[in-house]
């Protein structure tokens, strides 16, 4: 993928749609790199007798699953300046090969000064948002 060139974005612009893939794996290796061993994400037994209906994925990974959309959009995992979001609804992780399906899709709200581009991420798994107000700031070449 090429880097955006600045000039020729406008404010509305829909970014192409990503799905990343969060399986069982993806939670132990996390969980590794992150030293995030809570059991609710990797023991269905402990996840259910909280209330959850299985194990859940990291709400930091979710997050940082957007970090990686809008900075290989931009080309450069640099060129994040700003980032914040809301977790709404966590991320089941079904025990199956095919895990979940994170679909993460970007919109240019504003372009700023000094190249910097906001966009806004809708992040959804299930058909339901598990971010909202999702916001990355971008400085573009």
């Amino acid at each position: 993928m090429s880097r955006p060139d600045f000039a020729t974005l406008e404010v509305g612009q829909v970014l192409p749609a990503q799905t990343m893939i969060i399986t069982r794996e993806t939670l132990v290796r996390y969980a590794g790199a992150s030293g995030d061993f809570n059991v609710i994400h990797w023991s269905a037994r402990h996840a259910q007798a909280v209330g959850l209906p299985d194990v859940i994925a990291h709400g930091n990974l979710t997050m940082a699953l957007g970090a990686r959309y809008v900075t290989t959009w931009a080309g450069d995992p640099g060129a994040l300046v700003e980032y914040g979001v809301r977790f709404t609804k966590p991320v089941v992780v079904p025990d199956t090969d095919a895990g979940a399906q994170v679909e993460i899709v970007g919109t240019i709200v504003e372009l700023g000064d000094a190249n910097k581009v906001r966009v806004d991420l809708t992040v959804t798994c299930d058909g339901q948002k598990v971010l909202t107000q999702a916001r990355a700031w971008i400085r573009l070449p």
